[in-house]
């Protein structure tokens, strides 16, 4: 399971196995930390309740809040009647994210002929501090930021290839509605001649729609980085023979 270092903070939310269910408690093993989490009565559910078992059973994966924690017992406070149902779902989609993350490591891993927990302590746990979560590494590293990190080069070649077979980008359509209307006797001629333009700046495609009004689609795995860029394009578009405006379309 994925693992995080340390202790989890006050009021964060973290994944419990429930593996002792009795009427006053529920006792459960953190995923994300190797901690041992208790679930008291009081705060079981957001009702009265006469016995735990009425809601949770052994077994079930729960989302809980974190209340307080014992380190001196290595034991974890936690709530269930704290989470509201967006929380749980979200909680468990960064979850089941990171498990995902943790695959990834552990094929590296096998590359290398190394335990899964020490490859944690080797890039795991530093991959993790640098990117956030090891999904979110795997997505944004290249062989330079790695390097910078002072990774070992055998880790470096391991955790790209894993990269390249695993990860594919996605891709997002940027869409645009364009305007362009022209009074010139060779009108038509300007606005093709402008339209094919603006298709080469932006890399894209246009689609005629119905006149005066077009469509500009551009294919795109960094949408944030190049719609700043076409939309500096469209701001600086158009000239003194032809009507120019723009639209983005969601």
């Amino acid at each position: 399971m994925p693992l995080k270092e340390g202790y989890p903070e006050e009021g964060e939310l973290v994944v419990c196995k429930l593996t002792e269910v009795t009427q006053f408690a529920a006792w459960g093993e953190l995923l994300e930390y190797k901690l041992r989490g208790m679930i008291p009565i009081s705060e079981a559910a957001g009702k009265w309740i006469f016995d735990v078992r009425e809601v949770v059973k052994e077994g079930q994966v729960v989302v809980a809040k974190v209340m307080k924690i014992e380190k001196e017992n290595n034991l974890v406070h936690l709530s269930l009647k704290r989470v509201s149902r967006i929380d749980e779902k979200e909680k468990l989609n960064e979850f089941r994210k990171e498990q995902r993350g943790e695959k990834l490591l552990e094929l590296a891993c096998n590359k290398l002929g190394i335990p899964l927990e020490e490859g944690y302590r080797q890039v795991g746990f530093l991959l993790i501090k640098k990117f956030g979560s090891l999904f979110d590494a795997f997505t944004k590293m290249d062989r330079e930021k790695l390097e910078k990190l002072g990774i070992d080069n055998k880790w470096i070649d391991a955790l790209i290839e894993v990269k390249e077979m695993s990860i594919k980008e996605k891709e997002t359509v940027l869409k645009y509605e364009l305007e362009v209307k022209s009074l010139e006797p060779n009108g038509i001629e300007i606005i093709k001649d402008f339209l094919l333009d603006l298709e080469q700046k932006c890399g894209g495609k246009i689609y005629y729609i119905s006149s005066p009004l077009y469509r500009l689609e551009i294919s795109t795995k960094d949408p944030k980085k190049d719609e700043k860029r076409i939309s500096k394009i469209l701001e600086k578009a158009g000239n003194d023979k032809i009507s120019f405006s723009y639209r983005r379309l969601e």
